[in-house]
């Protein structure tokens, strides 16, 4: 699927993969595969940010991936996000989506707002709310129609 079609309807927390449909290189070519990775790989859906005006610029609308975490011992030194253009050529695909019943955390309500933490269920999320200091944030549950759409609207893996 496009990345388009991923903005408008994959759910927040879902995994994707991306790829620009070429073959992987042999890993003795540590360059080329390098630059293979940065375009073919995959995170979780933790942001989407509609077409944005500034000054006499228009930004196309954006999806963000959660790429993965760094550190020691529990600590994160890093997080690596990548974000893309709807605009993009890349192919994506829905590897998995969050659970009926699991809830996303996010850091402000809106439909422009970050998943932090994705919890199994209420109750795992207000006990990682009370743990990390998101004072705005929001909570939504996933449900079964929220799932449900995915197929009725044609938002199956692709």
């Amino acid at each position: 699927m496009s990345a388009q079609h991923l903005f408008d309807f994959a759910i927040l927390g879902s995994v994707v993969k991306y790829s620009d449909g070429t073959p992987r290189p042999p890993e003795r070519h540590r360059r080329k595969l390098a630059d293979w990775e940065t375009r073919n790989n995959g995170g979780r859906l933790i942001r989407r940010q509609a077409e944005t005006v500034v000054g006499r610029t228009t930004l196309p609308a954006s999806i963000t991936l959660h790429k993965g975490d760094y550190g020691k011992g529990g600590i994160i030194m890093l997080r690596v996000h990548q974000t893309f253009s709807v605009n993009t050529d890349l192919k994506f695909t829905v590897v998995a989506r969050p659970a009926i019943g699991s809830v996303l955390v996010l850091d402000r309500p809106g439909d422009e707002a970050e998943l932090v933490h994705l919890a199994a269920n209420r109750m795992d999320a207000e006990t990682w709310l009370k743990s990390h200091g998101y004072p705005n944030a929001a909570i939504r549950e996933i449900t079964a129609d929220e799932v449900a759409a995915d197929a009725v609207e044609g938002r199956a893996a692709a």
